[in-house]
Parts: structure tokens; sequence; C-alpha cells
């Protein structure tokens, strides 16, 4: 049996092909775009538990990295025997910054930031001090966690 009139015509049908085809390509383009310009955006970790041993035991005027979410952290133990963890991402476009042990300084190479070892901004264009967590340790687990939030993990 053959249809006399159809509902949409062979150019129709190929237009809305070719258009949708075009409209999928430019989504996956602009989405791919998006995430190159702001590959950070999403949420960070309240907390992150550690092995205590792995940190703990770093020598003096030294810092070790540790995960923060997709960022970088710094569990860093000054001269004095003192230790703190911060977040290792510059405040300016938050490139990852490097600790300098000759300098007792963080230096952000994307832009020539620099800041000293209590994280304050010294140097360059970043805005503001870098950030700091809350450390504790329990048993043998370090506990790192953004300032003021509070955890209690589950007794075993």
């Amino acid at each position: 049996m053959k249809i006399n009139y159809s509902l949409i015509t062979r150019r129709t049908f190929l237009n809305t092909l070719f258009g949708g085809w075009i409209f999928a390509m430019l989504s996956g383009s602009l989405y791919a775009l998006l995430k190159f310009a702001f590959p950070t955006l999403g949420k960070e970790p309240d907390f992150v538990v550690l092995n205590a041993n792995d940190f703990l035991n770093i020598p003096p005027n030294s810092v070790k990295p540790f995960a923060w979410g997709g960022k970088l952290g710094f569990f860093f133990k000054k001269e004095n025997g003192t230790t703190t963890a911060l977040k290792g991402v510059c405040t300016h476009m938050e490139c990852n910054v490097t600790y300098k042990p000759e300098l007792k300084k963080f230096y952000c190479a994307c832009h020539k930031g620099w800041f000293d070892q209590d994280g304050k901004n010294i140097e360059g264009p970043p805005p503001k001090p870098l950030e700091f967590f809350d450390i504790k340790v329990e048993n043998e687990k370090l506990i790192v966690a953004r300032k003021g939030f509070k955890v209690e993990l589950p007794k075993a």
C-alpha cells in the first residue's frame, strides 16, 4: 500500500537529523570546554583519614602530600617540630603550590605567587592566604578536617 501524502518529507527528515547531529556536537564541545576552563568545580570532602605513621615521622622543614578530594593537600612539619595541614592550591587561580624548603616558602608557579610558612600571601597575585585544616590523631589515624568541622569516627 502506497501513501499518497507523507507526514514529513525526506528533506525535513534529513534536516532534522543533521540539526540534531550539530546540536549534539556543539553540546559536547561546550561541555568539554567548560570542564577545561573550570576543572576544580565540585564538592571537596569535609575530612580525610590518613595513616598517622606515614605522616608524623617526616623530617622537619618538609611536606608530605595527600589527596584532598580532587585537589592537593600538604601535611607540613616546621623546623621547630610543629605540624599543620593545608590545602596545596593557590588562592589566585587554584594552581598547585610547591614547598621550597631552602627558602621556607610555598611557591605557585602559575603566576609567581609566594606564601610564607604560615600560609600568608607575601608576593604575587594571590589575594588571600592558603587554607589550613585542623588535624587530630586518634589511635593510628590522622584526621585532617576543615576548620571547625567535628569528626567522629565509628567505634570498631
